[in-house]
């Protein structure tokens, strides 16, 4: 997986991912995307285990920046 993130406004430009499961990933993601929700929502969201999209909260996890919503 890997994420484009603006700097600026923390919001999602670009999302690609490669694997079992991916369509799942890009389902969440792209939700996101079209509501202009920044990353760090995804990054607090608590996903139904066990899915691929909990792959989402390690992938971003490492992102400094607020916890929840826009700085």
């Amino acid at each position: 997986m890997k994420m484009l993130i603006a700097a600026d406004s923390d919001e999602i430009l670009g999302f690609t991912a490669f694997g079992t499961e991916a369509s799942e990933l890009m389902a969440a993601v792209h939700t996101a995307m079209i509501g202009r929700i920044p990353y760090t929502a995804l990054r607090s969201a608590i996903f139904a285990h066990p899915t691929a999209a909990e792959g989402l909260t390690f992938l971003l996890r490492e992102r400094p920046g607020p916890t929840l919503g826009r700085p």
